[in-house]
């Protein structure tokens, strides 16, 4: 149609190239991306003579439970793939072997050609007798022969539990108990950011929450930056923060606010595509 509009009427063709597909055209579009990607995934695999699989169980937006599984192939040169499947919404062993066994087997891996697993270290994940690391091994070495296999922690995983742990709940619960204060309550929020505006700062505070465990950097930096500002509105609003006056406490949110900047700073360049072999160098 568009190819006709150009010779007959070119004034109107931008009026035909916004006509809408129909939704059997774009479903039947994805479906052909869809099959050409596998096609040329399964081409790839053929040529991998090892490879070692990474997979991570997460909630997507919809709450649905899904399975990122990262193949990593060696052919020569190191081509990285990635394949994601759905699971269903229990966290189980066999509810995430049963789906990566088969998007496996349909992509015509050589189950010989395994060399290694990575998972998040859940206990579904470990666990001895039915764990998927248990189970994949035993499929793997059952068609290599019983050679050695191995199984990792992943890297990311194991750098956010070392974040969390790293608690100094004397300084958190402060800062915690002061973000809330002044974030919770629409007119002690509009208030301080009025004061914030007054001294030309162009941020305010980020709130916290621990399901994010990232946020934890970006707050205390920010309540250090204005650490004079909110001194100075808490003893207004008549809830003084007397570890302000503690030389030894500021030290120690000096320290936690400098620990987590790393921290955020070593998450953000283990995340991306084509990094595996900069991993040791960035940690």
């Amino acid at each position: 149609m568009l190819k006709a509009v150009e010779i007959v009427c070119p004034e109107n063709l931008q009026a035909f190239a916004n006509i809408s597909l129909t939704r059997n055209t774009v479903a039947d579009k994805i479906y052909d991306l869809s099959a050409d990607l596998d096609s040329q995934l399964e081409r790839k695999v053929k040529s991998f003579i090892a490879f070692s699989v990474a997979i991570d169980e997460s909630m997507d937006i919809t709450d649905v439970a899904q399975l990122a599984i990262f193949i990593h192939g060696a052919d020569g040169t190191l081509t990285v793939t990635e394949e994601l499947v759905p699971i269903t919404d229990t966290t189980a062993a066999a509810d995430i072997f049963t789906p990566l066994v088969s998007v496996l087997d349909r992509l015509a891996v050589d189950w010989s050609c395994a060399v290694s697993l990575t998972t998040d270290g859940a206990t579904s994940m470990i666990g001895r007798k039915a764990g998927v690391v248990t189970k994949f091994r035993e499929k793997v070495q059952t068609a290599n022969g019983g050679w050695d296999f191995w199984t990792f922690h992943c890297i990311l995983h194991q750098e956010a539990l070392c974040c969390k742990a790293l608690k100094m709940d004397n300084v958190m619960k402060v800062v915690v108990q002061t973000v809330n204060f002044l974030q919770s309550r629409g007119l002690n929020h509009r208030q301080f950011d009025s004061l914030l505006r007054e001294k030309d700062h162009n941020y305010g505070l980020p709130y916290h929450t621990e399901v994010r465990w990232l946020s934890r950097g970006a707050v205390l930096r920010h309540f250090f930056d204005l650490r004079e500002e909110i001194e100075q509105f808490m003893a207004v609003q008549g809830k003084r923060v007397l570890e302000f006056q503690s030389t030894e406490w500021m030290q120690d949110l000096a320290f936690i606010v400098d620990v987590t900047e790393h921290l955020n700073n070593l998450n953000k360049m283990l995340q991306g595509r084509n990094k595996l072999m900069q991993y040791y160098d960035s940690v």
